[in-house]
C-alpha cells in the first residue's frame, strides 16, 4: 500500500512539473514578437541595477543572446551571452566602474546589469546566435552628478518645467521610499529623472505617454537633447515618523547566561546589530557602505546617538562639507580627524542593520585604550604565551620529581674514566 501511494505521489509531482514547464512555454507562445523591431524606453539613475526581460522569442529558439549598441546602426556591437559557460555574476561582487561585460548576467532569458553607469546607455537587443533580433530596449542611465536636492520641510519646491517651443522638459518622480528610520524622526525621498515631450521624436521608439521619453533616449534628436542637457535629476526629501515593529524577545536561557556571567559587576554590553571594527589613519579619507543597500533604498546613517539627516549631510548642501552622504547612500569622511571616532549605524528600509566602529590612529604614538580591539588582541596573545610557558615549566619539573621519587630517572651527568 505504501508503494502504491508513493507511485501516485511521484506521478502527480511529475504531472505538475510538466504543467509548469508547459505554462512557461505558453508565455512565449502567447506573446508574439513584433513584426517591426521597436525600442522600449527605460530610464534609471547611475549605480542602480536593472533587469531587461525578453518577453517573446520563436519556439525553436532555446537560448537567447543579448547585444548592445551605443547608437542604432553602429558598427561596434558588444555580444552579451552566457552560452559559453559564463559564471553568473552576483551584485555583491560587482565594483563601481567595472566594464559592462563584467557587470551583466543572463537569467531565464532576462538580462541583468549591475551598478549601471551613464556609459551603459544605449540599445539592448534580445536575439539569437545568428544575430536575429526579436525584442529591443532603449536604456537611458542618468548621472547623479549635479543632482538637485529639494527639501519640502524648508518650503522648497521641485524644478519647474522648461519650454523651448514645442519641446517640454520636466521631471518624473518615482514613488516615495519607506521612512528610513523607525521610532524617531526620519526622512523619505523620491528620485526624479529627466523626461521630455516633443512631437519630433523618432517613431521607432515606444513611449509610456504620447511623445514622452527620457532625456537621454536615442529617440531624441541631437538638437533637442542639447536643450535638455541642463535639466538634472532631482531628489525630493521630506520628514516622516513611523513606529518600530516589535522584535522577538531574547530567549530566557541567554538572559540567564548573561546574568550568571555578570553577577558581580554590570551586564556586558550586547550590540543589537553586527558591529564591524575598522582602524583609519589620521588625515586619510574613508567611504562606508551600508550592507545590501542600493541607491533606490531608504538608507540612513547615525553616529553614536547623533542622527545624520540629509537636510544637513547630503552631498552638495554645503561646498565645504567634510562628512557627507552621497546620492548612492555611501557615507564619506574626508581627512579623518580624532573626533570622528565612534560607532556609525546604518539603517536600511527603516531597520537598523549594521554598525561600524571607527578608530582613528595618528602616525606617532597614541594612548592605549582597552576598548581598542587590537589592544585586547595583543594582550590576549601575551597572556596565552605566558600560560604556555608556565605549563611547560611546571610539566618539566613534575617529570623530574617523578623520576627522582621512583628512582628510575636516567643519569645524564658525564662520567670520568680513571687511569
Amino acid at each position: 500500500m505504501n508503494l502504491a501511494h508513493t507511485t501516485v505521489l511521484l506521478w502527480a509531482w511529475g504531472s505538475l512539473q510538466a504543467f509548469e514547464i508547459v505554462e512557461k512555454e505558453n508565455i512565449f507562445q502567447r506573446t508574439p514578437c513584433p513584426a517591426f523591431l521597436m525600442f522600449d524606453n527605460a530610464a534609471y539613475l547611475a549605480d542602480m541595477s536593472f533587469e531587461l526581460p525578453c518577453p517573446c522569442k520563436p519556439e525553436e529558439v532555446s537560448a537567447v543572446v543579448w547585444y548592445y549598441q551605443k547608437h542604432l546602426g553602429s558598427s561596434h556591437t558588444k555580444v552579451l551571452t552566457d552560452f559559453d559557460g559564463r559564471v553568473l555574476t552576483e551584485a555583491a561582487q560587482v565594483r563601481v566602474g567595472s566594464d559592462m561585460l563584467v557587470r551583466f548576467s543572463i537569467r531565464m532569458f532576462s538580462l541583468l546589469v549591475f551598478r549601471a553607469q551613464p556609459e551603459d546607455s544605449g540599445l539592448y537587443f534580445c536575439g539569437t546566435r545568428k544575430g536575429d533580433y526579436f525584442y529591443a530596449y532603449d536604456v537611458d542611465i542618468q548621472s547623479s552628478e549635479g543632482m538637485v536636492a529639494t527639501f519640502k520641510d524648508q518650503g522648497q519646491e521641485p524644478l519647474e518645467d522648461e519650454y523651448h517651443g514645442s519641446l517640454r522638459v520636466f521631471t518624473t518622480f518615482w514613488e516615495w521610499t519607506p521612512c528610513d528610520r523607525c521610532g524617531v524622526r526620519g526622512e523619505q525621498w523620491r528620485i526624479g529623472l529627466c523626461y521630455l515631450q516633443s512631437p519630433d521624436l523618432s517613431p521607432r521608439y515606444r513611449k509610456i505617454l504620447p511623445n514622452v521619453v527620457s532625456c537621454g533616449s536615442r529617440a531624441v534628436p541631437r538638437q533637442l537633447r542639447a536643450k535638455a542637457s541642463d535639466h538634472n535629476p532631482e531628489l525630493l526629501v521630506r520628514s516622516c515618523l513611523r513606529p518600530c515593529e516589535k522584535k522577538k524577545k531574547v530567549q530566557e536561557g541567554v538572559i540567564a547566561i548573561f546574568n550568571y556571567v555578570s553577577k558581580v559587576g554590570s551586564r556586558p554590553w550586547l550590540p543589537q546589530v553586527p558591529i564591524q571594527f575598522h582602524q583609519q589613519r589620521l588625515g586619510h579619507g574613508l567611504i562606508i557602505s551600508c550592507p545590501g543597500a542600493r541607491p533606490e533604498h531608504a538608507v540612513a546613517w547615525d553616529k553614536d546617538h547623533q542622527y545624520l539627516y540629509r537636510t544637513q549631510y547630503l552631498k552638495g548642501v554645503n561646498g565645504s562639507m567634510r562628512v557627507f552622504i552621497d546620492h548612492g547612500n555611501h557615507l564619506h569622511i574626508r581627512f579623518t580627524q580624532l573626533e570622528d571616532r565612534g560607532i556609525y549605524y546604518c539603517w536600511r528600509q527603516g531597520e537598523r542593520i549594521a554598525g561600524f566602529r571607527l578608530g582613528v590612529t595618528s602616525p606617532g604614538r597614541y594612548p592605549v585604550s582597552f576598548s581598542d580591539p587590537e589592544t585586547r588582541a595583543a594582550l590576549g596573545l601575551i597572556l596565552i604565551g605566558y600560560m604556555l610557558i608556565t605549563v611547560i615549566f611546571i610539566s618539566v619539573h613534575l617529570c623530574r620529581c617523578c623520576c627522582y621519587l621512583f628512582r628510575f630517572c636516567p643519569n645524564f651527568s658525564p662520567r670520568l674514566s680513571l687511569p
